[in-house]
């Protein structure tokens, strides 16, 4: 029973952690990448593109931070990690915003997060070999 509680607690502080590093890609990522619109003024249709490459590149990084110990079950960890990244930076972006509003756009951003984090998880598995 110790066993299974200490491989739980494990695989939670895998996905913390795999999460918080995400977390802090994104942001140093967004706040450079902010100076860089307002520096350069950007047009508006370079931001969500430009984002999406953020949020993809952070899960990958917290995936891998996750997964560079122990590989077993990655797939539930870069799914778990994808998906607490997308609920946190949702939240985290909210409050900085100051407008909390749970749509179909937060869905389909979870969606996409959780599929990365998967994705990013297979990808890993495979170099580590």
């Amino acid at each position: 029973m110790e066993k299974i509680k200490g491989n739980m607690s494990n695989f939670w502080l895998c996905v913390t952690k795999g999460t918080i590093v995400s977390l802090c890609i994104v942001m140093v990522a967004i706040l450079i990448f902010a100076f860089i619109v307002k520096w350069a003024s950007l047009s508006e249709s370079v931001i969500n593109p430009v984002n999406q490459v953020i949020k993809i590149v952070a899960i990958f990084f917290g995936v891998w931070a996750c997964l560079k110990k122990s590989s077993e079950k990655y797939l539930y960890k870069g799914m778990l990690v994808g998906a607490l990244f997308s609920v946190l930076s949702f939240l985290l972006f909210s409050a900085l915003n100051g407008s909390f509003s749970i749509d179909l756009t937060f869905l389909w951003d979870l969606i996409f997060a959780t599929a990365i984090g998967l994705i990013s998880a297979v990808i890993i598995k495979i170099l580590m070999k």
